[in-house]
């Protein structure tokens, strides 16, 4: 007797439609929204500084007081110090800007970037569309936050390259992000 590769039988359409589990799995699968990636920005290094140190002692107080539970002196400092995380942390989330982006439905990304066409000398170096003229209109459609083309346009214009970079990057990496797991059936 051979073997042979054989598909399993699709089961009847009408079978699906009545399978409770199914219809919800559907249901669910109809609410979801697209990914949403936050791009956060603070320009006060004091603030940003007071903040990882207060990750770094609070996590070495913690590791303390685990490695001696009896000891009351480690349980008070690690008490303290996650006390001045709190604040540290809120000190930041007032200092911080973020800006939100959210994937495009892909059409729309699609005609996005086909809208802005590789000039001659980038698709001799193998790119597909013009990220000069495609950034400023990506991250406004893309913008939870109201940013519009105009705005888009100054940033990456007037923002260090590296910042300029992440904006673009963020707003494009939205459009790629991923939330399935490939796991075992």
């Amino acid at each position: 007797m051979t073997s042979s590769t054989r598909s399993k039988p699709e089961p009847p359409a009408a079978a699906v439609a009545r399978d409770p589990h199914w219809t919800a799995t559907r249901d669910r699968l109809k609410a979801r929204q697209r990914p949403i990636m936050t791009m956060t920005i603070c320009d006060d290094q004091t603030v940003k500084d007071r903040l990882a140190t207060a990750q770094y002692t609070e996590r070495r107080a913690r590791e303390a007081a685990d490695g001696d539970t009896g000891n009351k002196d480690l349980k008070k400092l690690h008490t303290l110090m996650e006390k001045e995380l709190v604040e540290a942390q809120a000190a930041f989330d007032e200092a911080a800007i973020l800006l939100r982006f959210q994937a495009l439905p892909r059409p729309d990304f699609e005609r996005l970037k086909k809208a802005h066409p590789a000039t001659e000398e980038q698709a001799e170096d193998g790119m597909a569309f013009n990220p000069e003229t495609l950034g400023p209109e990506l991250i406004a459609a893309a913008s939870l936050d109201g940013i519009t083309v105009e705005d888009a346009t100054e940033y990456l214009t007037e923002w260090s390259e590296g910042e300029a970079a992440q904006l673009f990057d963020t707003a494009w990496q939205v459009q790629g992000e991923t939330r399935a797991d490939l796991g075992k059936g």
